[in-house]
């Protein structure tokens, strides 16, 4: 039986730095005594930006770890495979599942990039185009000979859009439960952390969602009563409990 698209449900909001946030780009233009490990840029604009796969396959990972959904295999140190899904119902409703010897199932949500919104005001407060290098010190514990790194973060205080679509399905029951988890996997990336090193402190962000709206399937065919419904104040405790 064939599945209509019902709706597209648009989640819209801002993502602020708490801390240092470093996710990788290329380090193609590195020289000596310069960063080591440089960040992701738009290549037009030259301004970082968060990817939606980071940011989608950081939700996906921690709601999967809190719903116990992952066991960890017990493989050596460099092995291929170091964790796999055990029963991943719940965690495919919302993210989909790609898995080859599975059902597969599509994503129902569409994470975008996340371009910086205070652009202007962080150039104008970096050493560098938009970021800061961080200085840090890795100690052989053998020798004690210290080797000396310099990591570029996006700094504390930059702010990038969040633009997330929820599609809904004619056959979908479970567009509460799907709300559920979306807002689960915020809080959890909220009370964790975003992008590399973040048990040193980097990648804690904050998220505040600004609306929600909803547009059904018809909008898309020009019907004339078609109209989008603004939802944010149905989620108004679940947006302020994600903010606290």
């Amino acid at each position: 039986m064939a599945n209509k698209l019902l709706k597209k449900i648009e989640i819209t909001g801002i993502i602020t730095l708490k801390t240092g946030l470093h996710i990788g780009g290329t380090n193609s233009s590195m020289q000596i005594g310069g960063i080591d490990k440089g960040v992701i840029r738009n290549p037009i604009s030259n301004q970082p930006f968060i990817p939606g796969s980071s940011l989608k396959g950081k939700m996906r990972t921690l709601f999967q770890v809190s719903k116990g959904i992952i066991k960890t295999l017990d493989k050596p140190m460099g092995g291929n495979v170091n964790n796999v899904a055990t029963d991943d119902k719940e965690d495919a409703d919302l993210f989909g599942n790609a898995s080859s010897d599975k059902k597969q199932k599509a994503s129902r949500l569409i994470v975008r990039d996340c371009e910086m919104t205070n652009a202007k005001e962080v150039l104008e407060k970096t050493e560098m185009p938009y970021t800061e290098g961080k200085t840090e010190v890795v100690i052989d514990r053998i020798t004690s000979a210290a080797s000396p790194r310099q990591i570029e973060r996006v700094p504390a205080g930059a702010k990038f859009s969040l633009n997330m679509v929820l599609n809904i399905w004619e056959q979908d029951n479970n567009e509460q439960k799907l709300f559920e988890y979306l807002f689960q996997s915020m809080e959890l990336l909220r009370d964790d952390y975003l992008g590399g090193s973040g048990s040193r402190g980097y990648g804690q962000i904050s998220i505040d969602i600004e609306k929600i709206s909803e547009k059904s399937s018809d909008k898309y065919y020009g019907k004339k009563d078609a109209v989008a419904n603004d939802l944010t104040g149905i989620f108004a405790d679940q947006i302020n409990k994600l903010k606290s």
